[in-house]
């Protein structure tokens, strides 16, 4: 009888099973960073990830009309710029401005989402004193689905 010595160094993944392991790695892979950064867990990486085009869009979106010209690096016009219609926002001149602004950098920078609707707000809660400030947009992503989907953002919080 001969003797044969293995080493369990040499024992790994069979090709079915790593085909299999690629296999589930490709059916979601990251997208994009999710906003504002945090730290990824699991399959993310070291930063947490979109794994879902419709929820990369939204985050976009978020991103692009908080913006004002001037804040993103090498490039001045990215944004809305509408810091400086905060305070006038609910007022038809200052709305339509608003509306102007979002569609322009949207057709710009995010052509493929079709705007719906635009809602300006200012909430005054009572008991803490606090206002807040921002817009509403309704909008769809026709080459992604039909879904219409909504973006609530605070422009400024004042008590």
């Amino acid at each position: 009888m001969s003797s044969k010595k293995y080493s369990f160094k040499a024992v790994g993944e069979t090709p079915d099973e790593l085909a299999q392991r690629a296999r589930q790695s490709i059916s979601s892979p990251p997208i994009g960073i999710v906003t504002p950064m945090s730290l990824g867990e699991g399959d993310d990486g070291i930063f947490k990830m979109h794994h879902d085009l419709g929820n990369t869009i939204a985050d976009n979106l978020r991103n692009l009309v908080l913006t004002n010209w001037g804040e993103r690096l090498m490039d001045y016009r990215f944004g809305a710029n509408l810091r400086e219609l905060t305070f006038e926002l609910g007022s038809e001149d200052t709305d339509a401005v608003a509306i102007a602004r979002i569609k322009a950098a949207t057709d710009r920078y995010l052509p493929y989402v079709s705007l719906d609707t635009f809602e300006p707000f200012n909430e005054l809660v009572e008991e803490s004193g606090i206002a807040r400030i921002g817009v509403r947009i309704t909008y769809t992503v026709p080459l992604v689905d039909t879904k219409t989907r909504s973006l609530e953002v605070t422009l400024h919080t004042a008590g």
